[in-house]
């Protein structure tokens, strides 16, 4: 794993070295989605990480799908915000805030406004979602229109001024794992007859719109993307369009010179190496089941720039010392990771408390 402690930039980022944390939902803001203090202490514990992207933000209202997840778009949500990005360059870290549409993954229960969820066509995930008084339907979401794709558009450019607004380093636009930019993307959650549906071309169109706004407002040096080519979540099943689909987009979205690009790798070797090829920026890969000593695979063999780190870094707040060193990692506890307090998430010791 020796390339992998080795310095790199990130855009206007500089990294002493090649892990980051990956975002992972925690659902402990408050009601109103402002986060708070504890917020704060569970990203600064992690600050030897150096890039921390954090649990997706929902970037409005209607961009809301699970309980207790925090915002960027109301004041109450950047000064929230601002004691996290505070504690976290104190720390010496710095922090990207991921932009979380999930257009149809939602429930009107979850949402301050109680409406149907938002999505490119008026088809339901066909999956249960969290609420208040326990597991329901994902409902039907309403067509987008023309009106509703700007607004939501409108709505990401705020969010990322915000998210700057608030002292973040950056934001990372999430493509990715069923949300809404997913469902653009995926010809079973897309029937759309206009300009944003119906080819590789039109499907794209929406992904690219977006993240040109949040380039434009921000500097696309402060602005990264996840996708996850071919992975069926949420009710999203791509079938053979991946390959073409994931290709012809990062061909748009390449030009733009965005700071990376966060490829969450569904299996399709060949895939990942094209999109390799393709991308003249920073690559960032997150593989599921890995072992320790595969961390650094990707960076060694040149497929990848930078390494997320997910279930363990929420369980170790040391992760880096942990793995530099060889030490055992600690097994997160899936009954805490949403909601709560601090029992599962601002609680894992570090090696020294752990082995005393």
């Amino acid at each position: 794993m020796s390339i992998v402690w080795d310095p790199f930039t990130l855009g206007r980022t500089h990294l002493q070295h090649r892990l980051a944390m990956a975002p992972m939902t925690r659902s402990r803001a408050q009601a109103d989605g402002t986060p708070g203090s504890l917020t704060a202490e569970y990203y600064a514990q992690r600050a030897s990480l150096g890039l921390l992207i954090t649990e997706g933000v929902q970037p409005s209202d209607d961009g809301q799908g699970y309980i207790f997840t925090p915002g960027i778009y109301r004041p109450e949500h950047v000064a929230g915000w601002r004691e996290v990005t505070d504690a976290v360059h104190a720390a010496g870290a710095s922090i990207f805030l991921q932009l979380m549409h999930v257009g149809r993954m939602s429930h009107p229960d979850n949402t301050p406004h109680h409406r149907a969820p938002l999505a490119p066509s008026a088809i339901a995930a066909g999956v249960d979602m969290f609420t208040l008084s326990g597991r329901q339907p994902t409902a039907e979401p309403r067509e987008m229109t023309a009106k509703d794709i700007a607004q939501t558009i409108a709505d990401f450019r705020h969010a990322a001024a915000s998210a700057v607004e608030a002292g973040a380093d950056g934001v990372e636009i999430h493509g990715a794992n069923g949300y809404l930019l997913h469902q653009f993307l995926s010809p079973n959650a897309n029937h759309r007859a206009d300009e944003y549906g119906g080819s590789v071309e039109a499907r794209s169109r929406f992904v690219v719109e977006v993240v040109t706004a949040v380039a434009e407002e921000i500097g696309a040096d402060r602005v990264g993307i996840r996708l996850s080519p071919g992975l069926p979540i949420g009710g999203i099943d791509e079938g053979d369009t991946a390959g073409e689909q994931y290709r012809h987009l990062v061909s748009e979205l390449a030009p733009l010179g965005l700071a990376y690009l966060h490829v969450f790798h569904a299996g399709d070797d060949e895939l990942l190496r094209d999109i390799r090829s393709a991308w003249p920026g920073a690559l960032l890969v997150l593989r599921a089941g890995r072992t320790p000593d595969a961390v650094g695979q990707d960076v060694e063999s040149g497929l990848a720039d930078i390494v997320p780190i997910g279930r363990w870094a929420l369980a170790n707040p040391d992760v880096v010392e942990r793995l530099r060193t060889g030490a055992p990692l600690t097994e997160a506890d899936p009954a805490t990771f949403y909601g709560g307090g601090a029992a599962g998430y601002t609680d894992y010791p570090a090696i020294e408390t752990a082995t005393n």
